[in-house]
């Protein structure tokens, strides 16, 4: 039984791989001819390092995180739709799950679509300094996507349950909403702002669902395993195309949705507090962010050069290629390092 679950999940993320690998000239086609380009880089006045570290970008290519979601969701409605023919090879592969993965599933789609108008609100100079919307109002499109999803959880599910490590499993009662609520937030804030660099995200999220993909399948959520998977195959992927120098960027439409989908995979393993170790690079990221806002509200001073932190270590020196490559090794490591505490709290 093992073993062949543990082949589902290698199939998948080569299939996925393969697919995403095919589709993205294809979607690349596309976001060319209709011009879907990253037209607004901040300006020297508000944000000079960023500026004079990125304005050669401008122009490129944005909202390829469509080659990810779209993959993912293609290859699940192509074996939930054909599952019962093709005499149990498309009921083998076939991952959609009501107990598993519907949730996710609806997450990352919903959310997709949300950061995909962002993006495009971006493209054609619409919003705050014409780069589509402020702080503010992605933070409140988080809030309402997972608003929904911690409804579903505990009103739906009738799940209230939250694992501290360690510790033990606690009922939070309506405190659940505000913990899901807060968990999904985070984790769509940390993937947008890890979105900066050729390469940066993909890769973080690549070790940070690696890590969800082994947590599900010791968990027996075979499912669930198996879409992480493909995730997964379509990171890998999109990193071939994404990394330095970029041909594309992921784009809200991919920020959003994996960030958003990766803190409810976490809810729905009950591990979300092992996330500040499978993200340890996306939580720094925003974590970085939140404490250069509050110290120059407070001090008027900046703690770094420029915030998120990867543009910082730029500042100082570091080519974009080895912040991006130091911070997937630091991503590896961490992600590592979490999986050990993960077997050593759940079989100590």
């Amino acid at each position: 039984m093992i073993i062949f679950e543990a082949v589902r999940v290698l199939i998948m993320f080569a299939l996925s791989f393969l697919v995403a690998l095919f589709l993205t000239p294809i979607a690349l086609y596309f976001l060319e001819k209709f011009d879907i380009r990253k037209k607004n880089i901040r300006d020297a006045g508000s944000a000079p390092v960023f500026h004079q570290l990125h304005k050669g970008k401008s122009g490129t290519v944005t909202m390829a995180g469509v080659i990810v979601w779209v993959t993912v969701l293609g290859i699940a409605l192509f074996f939930f739709a054909f599952k019962g023919f093709l005499n149990g090879f498309a009921e083998y592969f076939n991952f959609v799950d009501r107990a598993e993965t519907y949730l996710p599933l609806a997450a990352l789609f919903l959310a997709a679509l949300l950061g995909m108008a962002d993006d495009l609100l971006g493209v054609f100079g619409i919003g705050k300094k014409g780069g589509g919307l402020s702080v503010f109002h992605r933070i409140l499109l988080y809030s309402f996507v997972a608003l929904l999803g911690a409804f579903w959880f505990y009103y739906r599910l009738g799940w209230d349950v939250f694992s501290v490590p360690f510790f033990g499993t606690f009922s939070l009662g309506p405190w659940y909403i505000l913990v899901f609520v807060f968990i999904l937030v985070a984790t769509a804030f940390s993937a947008n702002e890890t979105d900066g660099l050729d390469g940066l995200a993909a890769g973080t999220l690549f070790f940070a669902f690696g890590a969800m993909v082994i947590v599900s399948f010791i968990l027996q959520r075979y499912n669930l395993a198996v879409m992480n998977a493909a995730i997964l195959g379509a990171l890998l992927a999109f990193l071939w195309f994404n990394i330095y120098p970029a041909r594309f960027f992921m784009g809200d439409t991919g920020s959003m949705s994996l960030g958003i989908t990766l803190g409810v995979v976490a809810m729905l393993t009950n591990t979300a507090l092992f996330l500040p170790f499978f993200a340890f690079i996306l939580l720094l990221e925003s974590f970085s962010v939140i404490v250069q806002v509050v110290s120059k509200k407070i001090r008027g001073k900046r703690v770094f050069r420029s915030a998120p932190i990867h543009h910082h270590f730029e500042a100082i020196g570091w080519h974009e290629s080895q912040v991006t490559m130091r911070f997937w090794i630091v991503s590896a490591v961490m992600a590592v390092f979490g999986l050990v505490l993960f077997f050593l709290e759940r079989f100590a």
